[in-house]
């Protein structure tokens, strides 16, 4: 009888300890993809600026993405129909500017020509503090500084690191050449991540893209909250269970004295 009394008290109070380290896991991430966004196109040789349509693109996204019109993408490109559909590799005009005069061409005796410009492409990385957690880049979410990016050539041509800011700009790495490229992630101390930290590019030629990873604070990065009168929550929980042990020992001691 004693030992049963003992085994249920110590049982009893296990499950409160037990529950208390529940609340106070870590946020775990998720295997979301980092957003990619891909600036406006820059106008051609005849002032066309063109818009080639990637996957996933709707003429809203297109529109917002480009700062034009939704009815103005519409009128110059034709796009009837409610749905306004558009297709995957569907080039869109955008817009048209005054072309540039073309240089007079000055005849010489000898044309020297160099070899070819191999194709050079930008990627910026932003770290975003996902306050919700939602793996999704929002209004209020400010960047975050000391993440560790590595961008890397899968070919080899190229191999740069640097660390996240915690401006308004995001990491950019310039004069890349065109290729496959993994870009890696590592969050600094005190957040776990909320989207996938490693990412698979393939970088074309003039590409201009940003990524975003996102990262949240852990709980035990965080301050905790105080109630009314200037005691923690968590005090009172501990309170509580010690007052449980108490109880526990009374109980034990009890039983041992009959």
């Amino acid at each position: 009888m004693k030992t049963q009394l003992m085994l249920r008290a110590f049982f009893f109070v296990a499950m409160l300890l037990g529950a208390l380290a529940l609340t106070i896991l870590p946020a775990a991430a998720s295997d979301d993809l980092p957003q990619i966004v891909v600036p406006t196109p820059t106008a051609g040789a005849d002032g066309r600026i063109i818009y080639k349509v990637r996957p996933g693109d709707t003429c809203i996204s297109i529109s917002l993405l480009n700062k034009i019109p939704l009815e103005e993408l519409r009128r110059l490109n034709g796009l009837e129909g409610e749905d306004c559909p558009v297709r995957i590799d569907q080039e869109l005009l955008l817009g048209i500017v005054e072309a540039s005069p073309a240089p007079a061409v000055v005849a010489t005796p000898t044309l020297m020509v160099g070899p070819a410009v191999e194709g050079k492409g930008q990627i910026c990385i932003d770290l975003f503090d996902d306050l919700n957690g939602n793996g999704m880049s929002e209004t209020g979410e400010a960047l975050i500084a000391g993440g560790a990016a590595s961008v890397v050539h899968r070919g080899g041509k190229a191999s740069v690191t640097g660390n996240t800011t915690g401006g308004v700009d995001p990491l950019c790495f310039s004069d890349l050449p065109v290729g496959s490229y993994t870009i890696s992630l590592a969050v600094p101390d005190g957040y776990n991540p909320t989207t996938a930290m490693q990412y698979v590019l393939d970088l074309r030629n003039a590409d201009q893209v940003i990524l975003d990873f996102g990262a949240q604070m852990s709980s035990a990065a965080q301050p905790l909250p105080v109630s009314e009168g200037g005691r923690s929550p968590l005090l009172g929980i501990i309170g509580g269970l010690l007052v449980l042990l108490g109880i526990g020992l009374g109980i034990y001691l009890a039983v041992v004295r009959r």
